[in-house]
């Protein structure tokens, strides 16, 4: 059996960083990394740290409009499956590289399996929301991260090929956390940005509904940030970086630390070391509660609803009075966490275990 797993994004190769090695045993799998994510510390490195097989093909589509992007990776996507032939076609997540792998496989009568379906958020003018709705109408197998996930899908009458397998992100995280404490070289990320474990609160800022209001929209966020007790670590997105610095230099922030993105072992680090996250990612949200670590999630809906109960997860508006008061007065209840709604940290094998009938 052939497999051909399309990425692109930097949440997919952590994804495909598990499932792909309890694949291999199994079956041939053939990567095909779209581009959509260009820069070095946003890709290449992921696929050196986390031990994942080099992409068979790299089809280099870049940035550009969702149009543009998704359009782009739909005809290089078509061509490679016409080469290779695939027996099915894997996809993650929720990213034009998703929408455009499940797309050109469907056209072409190739069976689809997607890792983390029925996420919703109910908010169809997310991109993301659009991404994974499309893709699960037309997938063979649906692998739910949770049982939430795999209700949301039977409101929608899918009920075929569903399986709840848990979440490829917890296996993820399990493994490198332990991978990454146990690195000497990793463990000096602290040292290297300048903060002690348990006295910072790290944030992340990418999403478009966050940024497309400029240089105002980020101030009223970092308004927030500026007056917390802690200095806030920000793993700068490119795309945000130039909004951010002006917002810093325009306005004299001093509580704000911008640092280049780094590779998922640092960023594990930083996450299991922080004391509050502040975030409008869907997977630091995850990898925050996994860690036990408070989250303030930046946006008005999740399609994690787990995450919320017992406060460990807060949503906030984007306004300063909002973010402030959910980051100073945030209580979570560890008995909250008795129940393991991700799963017990196999869904890999079992995902893998599905799609080639072991």
């Amino acid at each position: 059996m052939k497999i051909l797993t399309v990425v692109g994004a930097r949440p997919q190769f952590i994804k495909a960083s598990v499932v792909s090695a309890a694949l291999r045993p199994l079956c041939e799998e053939l990567i095909v990394h779209t581009g959509q994510h260009y820069d070095q510390n946003m890709s290449d490195i992921f696929f050196e740290e986390l031990g994942i097989p080099r992409p068979a093909y790299q089809l280099g589509v870049g940035s550009g409009s969702h149009g543009r992007q998704t359009g782009e990776m739909l005809i290089r996507v078509e061509e490679v499956i016409q080469r290779e032939k695939p027996d099915i076609l894997l996809v993650y997540g929720d990213t034009n590289s998703t929408l455009a792998g499940a797309l050109a496989a469907s056209k072409l009568h190739i069976p689809v399996a997607h890792v983390e379906a029925g996420l919703r958020s109910y908010n169809m003018r997310m991109p993301e929301e659009q991404n994974r709705v499309l893709t699960d109408h037309i997938s063979t197998w649906l692998f739910c991260p949770t049982a939430t996930a795999r209700e949301n899908l039977k409101k929608e009458g899918i009920e075929k090929g569903v399986s709840v397998t848990g979440d490829v992100m917890l296996d993820s995280v399990l493994h490198f956390l332990e991978v990454a404490r146990a690195n000497p070289k990793k463990r000096k990320i602290y040292e290297e940005v300048g903060v002690e474990p348990k006295r910072y609160r790290l944030a992340t800022l990418h999403r478009a509904e966050t940024t497309d209001g400029g240089v105002e929209a980020v101030t009223r966020i970092f308004r927030a940030f500026e007056q917390l007790p802690d200095p806030v670590l920000i793993p700068i997105h490119p795309r945000t970086r130039a909004l951010a610095e002006e917002s810093i230099r325009e306005n004299g922030f001093s509580n704000i630390r911008l640092i280049a993105p780094v590779g998922y072992l640092e960023m594990l680090l930083l996450t299991s070391g922080a004391c509050q996250v502040l975030t409008d990612s869907g997977g630091l949200q995850k990898e925050a509660y996994f860690m036990e670590v408070p989250c303030i999630t930046l946006r008005s809906e999740t399609e994690w609803v787990e995450t919320l109960h017992g406060n460990w997860n807060v949503l906030a508006d984007l306004t300063t009075e909002d973010i402030l008061q959910k980051a100073l007065h945030t209580t979570p209840d560890p008995a909250a966490r008795s129940s393991k709604p991700f799963g017990d940290g196999h869904a890999s094998e079992q995902i893998a275990h599905i799609l080639c009938g072991a």
